[in-house]
């Protein structure tokens, strides 16, 4: 703690969360591009009755964070009591019906914020164009014009914060209990992944990005033990931490920093890195009016869905997961929902039949 404390030091509360974020983000990017990390690739391979590589991925990733999280609070080293996701007051409709309209919009985009994220990195423009719009819509959800019909949706059905939002509490599992859960959904992503032969870099990335969602957690929590101002307790997310990066773009220059400001950028330099280590990075546009309209309505539906769910696919599917937020859990399940009866009705050929090169190909590559 020491030496944490002379870095902050040196460099400044604000310096310290950014540099932070750049490191977490970096890995995650990195560890995601070469992974395929990507909540809609498993949805799909769900609900088409394929279960392979995609969906080990994810659960790798996904239970590496709950049992990498529950370590640290084991070992006491991290504290949710401060974490928003537990403490404050929640909103079980914003959950249910952000989450939902979110995973509509990851299917019509291809990608969660997250993958969009590091495609753009390696060259999309589609995925950067969708980002541009999700990062948009988010602001606009936050404190923009769409603020009141999030916060209408989202009062609609609340829930108190403390004990009323942690299932650790309400189930009286304990960080053990959690621990042990975590660890059945690595068993089952190692039999995924094996039954799938993935790949090393499956493997490796799939938990490394996992990993980092607690390395957020964690150095978060360790930094609000040192710095002077408040620090928010807080993981990986992309729905409001888009939205502040887009507003600290276009504010005059000298804005306070946080850890979002470096997580951002580095989600980004840790893709592009990796896709060019692996030779990956390609120039890449739409094919037709009609997709561009698919990706445009997708990033819309993702932005005010992610803000109204207080999370996206990796902020509400596997950050707040992993600290157990009876929110994170609704929204969680309502973006499964919403991406398998949108790949239903939508992306499916009339008589249901899809070939493995298509499943195969759209989800790394959208």
């Amino acid at each position: 703690m020491s030496a944490l404390v002379e870095f902050v030091e040196a460099v400044g509360d604000h310096r310290a969360l950014a540099l932070a974020g750049l490191a977490v983000g970096t890995l995650f990017g990195f560890f995601a591009q070469r992974s395929r990390f990507c909540l809609r690739a498993a949805v799909v391979e769900v609900a088409r009755g394929q279960l392979g590589a995609r969906l080990a991925v994810w659960l790798f990733a996904f239970s590496a964070a709950v049992v990498a999280t529950q370590l640290l609070a084991l070992a006491g080293q991290f504290d949710t009591a401060n974490v928003r996701q537990l403490a404050s007051r929640g909103s079980v409709s914003g959950a249910l019906i952000g989450g939902l309209l979110f995973g509509i919009g990851m299917v019509l985009a291809r990608g969660c914020s997250s993958r969009l994220l590091v495609l753009a990195a390696n060259g999309n423009l589609r995925a950067l164009l969708s980002g541009l719009i999700f990062a948009v819509t988010a602001q606009a959800s936050m404190g923009g014009v769409l603020a009141p019909a999030r916060e209408w949706i989202g009062a609609l059905w609340t829930v108190d914060g403390g004990a009323a939002r942690d299932l650790l509490a309400t189930t009286g599992m304990g960080n053990a209990g959690g621990l042990a859960f975590g660890l059945v959904w690595l068993a089952a992503g190692v039999f995924f992944a094996l039954r799938s032969r993935v790949s090393l870099w499956g493997w490796i990335g799939g938990i490394g990005a996992g990993a980092m969602v607690a390395a957020a957690w964690w150095a978060n929590f360790a930094l609000s033990q040192v710095t002077f101002e408040p620090t928010p307790v807080k993981s990986l997310s992309f729905t409001g931490p888009a939205a502040d990066m887009l507003m600290l773009v276009l504010s005059p220059v000298g804005q306070s920093l946080n850890f979002d400001h470096g997580m951002i950028p580095g989600v980004f330099l840790g893709s592009f890195v990796a896709a060019w280590f692996a030779r990956e990075l390609k120039l890449e546009g739409f094919q037709g009016g009609a997709a561009m309209r698919r990706y445009i309505v997708g990033a819309v539906l993702m932005g005010f869905g992610g803000m109204l769910a207080g999370g996206c696919a990796v902020g509400a599917g596997v950050s707040g997961a992993a600290v157990f937020a009876l929110t994170a859990w609704l929204t969680l399940c309502g973006m499964w929902a919403g991406a398998a009866l949108t790949d239903w009705l939508v992306d499916r050929r009339p008589r249901g039949a899809t070939t493995d090169a298509a499943l195969q190909g759209a989800p790394a590559h959208p």
